[in-house]
């Protein structure tokens, strides 16, 4: 970094120099030199090429996150899929804890991961899981419900991972300073008398480029913000899960409330 600004720094220095003592021998007292519009442009490029950029990769990171909760979503089905192969009552018990697991996802770790963190409610679930495999370690199920947990729990840490901003904070903001140098810039270019159609395009590109980046700013959040991935898919296994567990089992008592903490 410290190159970076003496560089810089320097060139800048060179150039005031240049332009004080040897643009005079260079052109003519007539020439008036580059247009406001002209020094303009090359900050206008590099607006626009910044802003693309960390577009692109705000809306991959979206993209994954929504990719990781799906993910962890199937893995889950597949969990209470292999558990219908133990037998009882092993077999109720890991149907009961994936829906209180699902419901905790839906209704604790997804505000948590606007904190960018994970939830202990989730976690209880999955030491229960474990808790239940241990008791199954002679059974030919064993192998399968263990292979199915290790995907799962891999999934959901791609999810909270992916709740991190992918745009690192110094970049944003020196994404909106180029932006807002770049409005000032160009209203610098605007003239100064019978301007009202250059005012409104002026005022329609700051609109446009503010718009941009609080779009960026919600999907670079993908857990938080207007713009996020919802729960969707983990509240269709919640759901699915317990209908097949009412279904095979009438009697069986959830171990946790609406909420998914233990009742």
């Amino acid at each position: 970094m410290i190159v970076i600004i003496v560089v810089l720094a320097a060139a800048l220095s060179a150039s005031v120099a240049a332009n004080r003592y040897l643009r005079p021998r260079m052109v003519t007292e007539t020439d008036q030199g580059m247009k406001v519009q002209e020094l303009i442009g090359p900050m206008q490029t590099l607006a626009i090429l910044l802003l693309a950029f960390v577009l692109v990769t705000a809306s991959a990171s979206y993209a994954q996150a929504g990719d990781a909760a799906r993910r962890e979503a199937h893995e889950l089905a597949h969990l209470a899929a292999m558990a219908t192969y133990a037998p009882e009552p092993q077999q109720s018990q890991l149907l009961q804890d994936v829906v209180c697991y699902a419901r905790t996802v839906r209704t604790a770790e997804w505000p948590a991961m606007a904190a960018v963190r994970s939830s202990d409610a989730s976690d209880q679930w999955s030491y229960a899981f474990r808790g239940v495999f241990q008791t199954l370690r002679t059974e030919q199920a064993f192998g399968m419900l263990v292979a199915a947990d290790d995907q799962r729990s891999l999934a959901r840490e791609e999810r909270v991972a992916q709740a991190s901003p992918s745009i690192p904070a110094p970049i944003f903001w020196f994404l909106l300073t180029v932006l807002a140098m770049t409005v000032i810039a160009l209203g610098i270019a605007v003239p100064h008398r019978d301007n009202r159609g250059q005012l409104a395009a002026l005022v329609a590109i700051t609109v446009l480029l503010g718009s941009a980046l609080v779009i960026i700013q919600n999907v670079d959040r993908p857990f938080d913000q207007l713009i996020n991935v919802p729960p969707t898919a983990i509240h269709t296994v919640e759901t699915q899960v317990l209908h097949d567990l009412q279904a095979a089992h009438p009697g069986a008592v959830l171990p946790c409330g609406a909420d998914g903490n233990r009742s």
